[in-house]
């Protein structure tokens, strides 16, 4: 009878285990379900043209057309800005850069530069703070390019973990040497590689960032498999120098010169991260985004591949064309995201902060306008195609340049420019409006022939300076940028 009693008691026990754990698989299946992971991958510079799902036929990418096969291709995803910093301050903040004063600053222009006294005011609540506060585990493993002093490093603005550099790939000693006394030049550190706020190496080998970053990646995934995490991943390349690097494995194999090296080892680089979620069998619980901050700058030769291409958009990174603000995205989350699909609507970075916090169960910041929306179900549902945009603005550092409404893009009369992508000195007195749907590479002014649209859409820019300000006249809802005194070199000890 003792022996049956402790027969039963065993099996209560086992029971009652069993329960326990399977109340604890449903919990982190749900949590799972709920706050997927999130791996944000960034290149830097990368063309609409330059991978083989946006028409590449030179450079080979067949992890990135895996990812579109299995996964969904985004046609019109824009940045906010043709350039680095105001780019990477909207994905940050969800925000116009514009209105978090990160567009333009007198000491380092529409850029920031080693040793600026300027970065993202830490009173900005970013996404990685967004996602935080919900549980996540966050790092960044790349470029920050929002501030090199420590108030504004990434370890300040809610990501627990940081390797990268702080600043482009291009900005090292040796070009400060040339530069001399404008910028501090004189004053600027061999490139500095960063472990959250301590420089590591110093003049770093920019031919093995891909292969290290990437190593560090899988690192990461690998030591928070169990809990949800968001990655950023800020690619060096293809960057902003005349010839990007690449590690040896990939130098001079790729048709497309030294920029196809360099796209085509971001390629293998994104398929080793698909591989790893793969392997550790949380691909099914993770979004993987890949895109670029900007449009290629494109060499002399608009044809050749010299510095990237945006074809068959219109105009140069750098510029408010459409090959400086729409860029190449793919999004792959296996069993969750339609396979095979396109989505042609209009939608932005400043779309990541609102759609993460919906994801992972965070709140959007208070008392703050953020500019984009929550595109869950633009993601998740092949039905759901309307953009949630009445309007989207293109800057030039604080100068409004053009303004889309649906289809139309209307490039606006301007007195005088230091840059346009259509204009020349002496031009400007006149409004463009291309049709960017049916008018892919922006070829024909059709102002003309649509006032009404023409004059909408005047009405529209007149309420965008009105918020967000315009050349030497600040906006409403404008917020500052951060700032501080005496800025030092991010050099080793």
């Amino acid at each position: 009878m003792k022996q049956i009693k402790k027969i039963g008691r065993g099996c209560l026990y086992l029971m009652v285990g069993y329960f326990l754990w399977s109340c604890n698989v449903e919990r982190n299946s749900n949590k799972n379900a709920l706050q997927p992971n999130i791996v944000l991958i960034v290149t830097d510079n990368l063309g609409y043209g330059d991978i083989e799902p946006f028409g590449s036929e030179i450079i080979r990418t067949p992890n990135l057309n895996r990812m579109a096969k299995e996964g969904r291709k985004f046609t019109h995803f824009y940045v906010t800005a043709g350039v680095c910093t105001p780019s990477r301050a909207s994905i940050m903040t969800g925000s116009y850069a514009q209105r978090v004063g990160m567009d333009y600053n007198d000491r380092d222009g529409n850029v920031l530069r080693p040793i600026s006294p300027y970065g993202l005011h830490p009173d900005e609540v970013t996404v990685a703070e967004v996602v935080q506060q919900a549980g996540y585990a966050t790092g960044i493993i790349g470029k920050w390019h929002l501030g090199d002093q420590k108030p504004f490093l990434p370890t300040r603005q809610g990501f627990d973990y940081f390797f990268g550099i702080p600043y482009s790939d291009d900005m090292t000693q040796v070009v400060g040497q040339r530069i001399g006394e404008r910028l501090d030049g004189k004053r600027w550190p061999p490139l500095p590689l960063m472990l959250n706020e301590e420089v590591v190496e110093a003049g770093i080998d920019r031919n093995l960032l891909t292969k290290r970053y990437t190593q560090k990646a899988l690192e990461y995934i690998e030591a928070h498999k169990d809990t949800s995490f968001f990655l950023y991943i800020p690619q060096a390349m293809p960057g902003s120098t005349k010839k990007p690097f690449a590690s040896e494995k990939f130098r001079g194999k790729s048709q497309g010169g030294p920029w196809g090296d360099s796209v085509e080892e971001l390629d293998w680089s994104t398929g080793e991260i698909m591989n790893k979620l793969e392997e550790l069998e949380i691909a099914e619980h993770t979004l993987l985004i890949f895109t670029s901050d900007n449009g290629a700058p494109m060499g002399e030769d608009l044809s050749g591949m010299e510095r990237g291409t945006n074809r068959p958009l219109y105009g140069r990174g750098y510029t408010t064309s459409e090959g400086g603000f729409r860029v190449p995205t793919l999004m792959w989350w296996p069993g969750t995201i339609p396979g095979g699909t396109v989505h042609g609507e209009l939608v932005t970075t400043m779309d990541l902060l609102p759609t993460f916090a919906h994801l992972a169960g965070g709140k959007l910041p208070d008392a703050r306008i953020i500019d984009g929306y929550n595109i869950w179900p633009l993601l998740k549902d092949t039905a759901s195609t309307q953009s949630p945009y009445d309007v989207f603005y293109y800057y030039h550092q604080e100068q409004l340049q053009a303004v889309r409404r649906g289809p139309w893009k209307l490039f606006v009369p301007l007195e005088e420019f230091s840059q346009h992508p259509h204009f020349r000195e002496g031009e400007g007195h006149e409004p463009l409006l291309f049709n960017v749907r049916e008018d892919i590479s922006s070829r024909h002014n059709v102002a003309k022939a649509n006032p009404k649209v023409v004059e909408e859409l005047m009405e529209w820019a007149q309420k965008g300076r009105r918020d967000l300000g315009d050349t030497n006249n600040p906006g409403k809802n404008q917020r500052p940028p951060g700032k501080i005194e005496n800025p030092v070199p991010v050099s080793m000890k």
